[in-house]
């Protein structure tokens, strides 16, 4: 699978190829700070499979927190286009909504960090779910 996208002012681009190993639909309390408050949805790959193709994206990792997430985005404006997780080294979680055809993602895999869930979150019926991460 060819996956193309990018950010909202088309400053940053990027492909993958390979099929996804999650559809995951993140609920934890960074994610709703970051998408203003709803969940996050990622298509996880392996990080060899990435390659930005245009600009370079600006990046974040907390240092007041244990294993905190690396999450890179557009420097202009601001979307966020990947995160990688100390958790899923070799990985790469692309943020759904900077996919050219989003249509790919389908549905969700599974649900994690729903101790964090809102009551206007929806999760689908009959995934798994998990309080934090997968163990």
């Amino acid at each position: 699978m060819s996956i193309t996208g990018k950010c909202y002012c088309g400053d940053i681009e990027f492909e993958a190829n390979g099929e996804p190993f999650m559809r995951g639909q993140c609920h934890c309390r960074e994610c709703q700070y970051l998408s203003g408050g709803g969940v996050n949805l990622v298509l996880a790959l392996p990080e060899d499979s990435f390659t930005y193709t245009k600009g370079s994206p600006a990046s974040f990792t907390r240092d007041d927190i244990e294993g905190p997430v690396t999450r890179e985005f557009c420097g202009r404006c601001g979307t966020h286009i990947v995160s990688k997780a100390p958790g899923l080294a070799g990985a790469v979680m692309i943020k759904v909504g900077v996919l050219d055809d989003p249509s790919i993602f389908g549905k969700p895999d599974m649900a994690i960090f729903t101790c964090d869930a809102q009551s206007f979150h929806h999760i689908p019926e009959g995934i798994p779910t998990f309080e934090t991460v997968p163990g």
